[in-house]
């Protein structure tokens, strides 16, 4: 499954309210851009107002940003930096300012995805964040990238309906998938139309993003970058430092992307750290009174497929004339694989599947997909993953997409609906321009300073090994933080916190034998 990389804060939130109730290398871009040409966006005035901030839905204790100070502005870059004459997108931002008089300046902010709102972010880790001094010393900064969220142009694919009948499925995982060149044909132009046109799909890669970010630390008045980055966002810092190691002062790079691993590689390893944490997560199930995986957690992946295969034919009706499908059974699933919280209100779903009951399945996945539960309208996150990763991710043969998708499914047997994938072919196959990453990247940077990544040793979207790479590439310091958890920083943990918040506010890095425990 192409799992979405995102720290995923506030559905690991939501999730606790529910159980508190219950190697190829791409060269990027010819050239570079004309510096004289991008002074009027590398000098712009932004302008913050007070607004009203995301309910950010945090655990009791923990300080809401509605009793902060929370600011909107609004950035504007070149759509395409080769040519900045040219059209223009618009950056949407959000700022906690520091308590202090006197800040250090900025920390921006990425949770990742790609297609995670960092504006939104930004409030969620600024209540996480509350009573430390990172607080004090540093205004946060968040930021919707390039065709996310309220930035615009966004990326729009696909009408509500659409979205619940699982079309977006396509796009991101194998469940299902593609199967010809027509469809992968319909989902470029359906996204091209909704979302600005041609020339916005073609850049919204890293690479764009990066420059973004490199315009907002000047826009902002920073000299130099202090970053922090979640998931996908290890990415994205990592390829800022690989083009701008200059204007880096400080980087936390939490549940890192592997550097050296191309798209192949990286899905099979991440199917198998999904497979090991659903094999814990049944581990702790068959302590449990009535678990509907079984007693035997050797047995858990094919108890499961009896409870969801008979979805992928007969979805299961739901309130308010919903259905859970077998699609939606699967996001309900994986969305308990980010946060081992997460594990009882899966297993209290699954018992419910089990009795013919597919409501608790779907409210699941509606955070995971990012449904508004009063309304019924999605936020266009997966759809701006799926269109990030076609300019981002390496291109497939429909061969080739067929054997990835059959390796993904041996590393991870738990998300195999059981069909066959020979027919299956790369969603982005007529995209028509290339993909601009490169694979491996952030590799051989001369000058950078100290970097730190922080890395949870049971993460099974982002394993413990990538962060190993990722440290090593940077020339960095690595924070080793023992649990079952996609990425700490966030997660309220005092060891980590305080170590974070040493190398942030005074550049001090950790020790080679540090570690933290959940």
């Amino acid at each position: 499954m192409r799992t979405h990389l995102g720290l995923k804060a506030g559905a690991a939130v939501a999730v606790m309210a529910l159980l508190a109730s219950c190697s190829q290398n791409t060269a990027p871009e010819d050239g570079e851009p004309d510096a004289g040409s991008l002074d009027t966006f590398y000098s712009q005035q932004l302008n913050f107002v007070d607004c009203a901030p995301p309910a950010t839905n945090l655990p009791p204790g923990e300080t809401d940003a509605s009793q902060m100070e929370y600011q909107c502005a609004r950035m504007e870059v070149p759509l395409d930096y080769m040519n900045p004459a040219g059209e223009t997108a618009e950056i949407a931002l959000s700022r906690i300012p520091a308590r202090s008089a006197d800040p250090i300046g900025s920390i921006v902010l990425n949770p990742g995805g790609p297609g995670f709102s960092g504006t939104e972010f930004a409030a969620t880790t600024a209540g996480a964040w509350a009573q430390s001094d990172v607080t004090d010393r540093f205004d946060l900064v968040g930021f919707d990238p390039r065709g996310v969220g309220a930035s615009t142009p966004a990326v729009n694919c696909f009408d509500d309906d659409e979205r619940e009948a699982d079309a977006i499925s396509a796009a991101i995982s194998v469940l299902p998938h593609a199967v010809s060149e027509n469809s992968t044909r319909e989902f470029y132009e359906n996204c091209a139309a909704g979302s600005g046109g041609e020339n916005a799909l073609a850049h919204l890669g890293t690479r764009d993003v990066a420059r973004d970010m490199d315009v907002m630390r000047a826009a902002l008045g920073d000299e130099e970058l202090t970053y922090a980055g979640a998931s996908y966002g290890t990415r994205l810092g990592a390829v800022y430092a690989e083009m701008f190691p200059e204007n880096v002062r400080a980087l936390v790079l939490d549940g890192a992307m592997d550097p050296f691993a191309g798209t192949k590689e990286r899905r099979v390893q991440q199917a198998d750290g999904m497979q090991r944490a659903f094999d814990e997560l049944a581990k702790f199930c068959a302590t449990q009174p009535d678990c509907a995986l079984g007693s035997d957690p050797a047995q858990a992946t094919e108890v499961f497929h009896s409870l969801v295969r008979p979805l992928v034919d007969a979805p299961l009706p739901g309130a308010d004339g919903r259905e859970l499908t077998f699609t939606k059974a699967i996001g309900g699933v994986v969305l308990g694989l980010y946060s081992q919280e997460a594990w009882q209100p899966v297993i209290m779903s699954l018992a419910q599947l089990r009795d013919g009951r597919g409501d608790p399945l779907i409210a699941l996945n509606d955070i995971y997909q990012g449904r508004n539960s009063t309304n019924g309208t999605y936020a266009n996150t997966l759809e701006a993953t799926g269109a990030i990763n076609c300019i981002d991710e390496e291109r497939h043969s429909p061969a080739e997409e067929s054997a990835l998708i059959r390796a993904v499914f041996d590393a991870s047997p738990f998300v195999d609906s059981g069909r066959s994938v020979e027919s299956a072919r790369d969603t982005c196959e007529v995209w028509p321009v290339e993909p601009t990453l490169g694979y491996p990247y952030a590799t051989e940077i001369e000058g950078l300073p100290d970097t730190l990544t922080v890395s949870v040793t049971g993460d099974a979207l982002t394993p413990h090994q990538g962060a190993v790479n990722l440290a090593d590439a940077l020339g960095g310091s690595l924070l080793t933080v023992e649990g079952e958890q996609h990425g700490a920083i966030v997660a309220g943990n005092a060891c980590t916190d305080d170590i974070v918040a040493d190398y942030l506010i005074d550049l001090v890095t950790p020790s080679d034998d540090s570690r933290c425990v959940l």
